[in-house]
């Protein structure tokens, strides 16, 4: 047991730091490496096996003579997420493992005009009803909610999105391989990781939802919208959070 319990601490400790790597540098002998490989390896099949930087990309366009795309018309991003910030919702898959080496996905929400958290749920395999856990959640709170802010995980099942279609809620898939575009979800995702998940070792379901359950309550209640203010996370023509 001694050592079965040592070779899981080293295998969440493991997990941990690779989550903490910002970005891997290559040197020459490694793209040489990887250059070798890659004649082995189905073309289908190279963006699953090598990863390929942003700046790789720029550079393969600069070199082919085109050029980035024209400034178009209309607000920016940043200005949109900020004037319809009351009217988004946003979503992420958040993966772990449990002792017993099962995978779960826990699906999060937050609101960005009030930043409160919603867990929808814990389950080795995602499904509509998590979403429709969410709906029974906020109840009327749904009425003031326009856009609904996701990337385009496979894990989404197909009537995920009718759910909220039902509501009259837009989806909003963000661009392919660009987390900054859902930067507010992915932040609460990696505070989830961070101050909870990185310093406990799951047994099943039931104990994760009831961890991530107790943080989220703690996170709504108690921690501040910005940082250096003690404003609840509460919007206009909202009931406080239930106890």
């Amino acid at each position: 047991m001694a050592k079965d319990a040592e070779v899981l601490a080293l295998r969440h400790e493991n997990a941990v730091l690779r989550r903490r790597i910002a970005r891997v540098r290559c040197e020459p002998a490694d793209r040489i490496w990887l250059a070798a490989l890659s004649g082995l390896v189905p073309r289908e099949r190279w963006r699953q096996v090598f990863a390929v930087a942003p700046s790789t990309v720029w550079q393969i366009l600069q070199d082919a003579g085109i050029d980035p795309a024209p400034q178009r018309s209309g607000p920016t991003w940043r200005q949109f997420l900020k004037a319809q910030a009351h009217g988004i919702l946003a979503a992420d898959f958040l993966h772990l493992d449990t002792i017993s080496l099962q995978r779960l996905y826990a699906l999060v929400f937050i609101e960005h005009g009030t930043r409160r958290v919603h867990l929808a749920g814990v389950t080795a395999h995602p499904t509509a009803q998590q979403a429709g856990n969410l709906t029974m959640m906020l109840g009327c709170r749904m009425d003031s909610l326009r856009f609904l802010l996701r990337d385009r995980d496979t894990k989404y099942p197909r009537t995920f999105d009718v759910v909220f279609k039902a509501d009259d809620v837009e989806i909003m898939p963000s661009p392919p391989r660009a987390p900054r575009a859902n930067a507010i979800c992915e932040r609460v995702v990696g505070t989830l990781r961070r101050e909870v998940l990185d310093r406990i070792l799951i047994y099943n379901e039931a104990h994760a939802v009831a961890v991530m359950t107790q943080y989220i309550r703690h996170y709504n209640r108690h921690r501040p919208t910005n940082p250096g203010s003690n404003c609840p996370r509460t919007g206009p023509n909202q009931p406080p959070w239930p106890p």
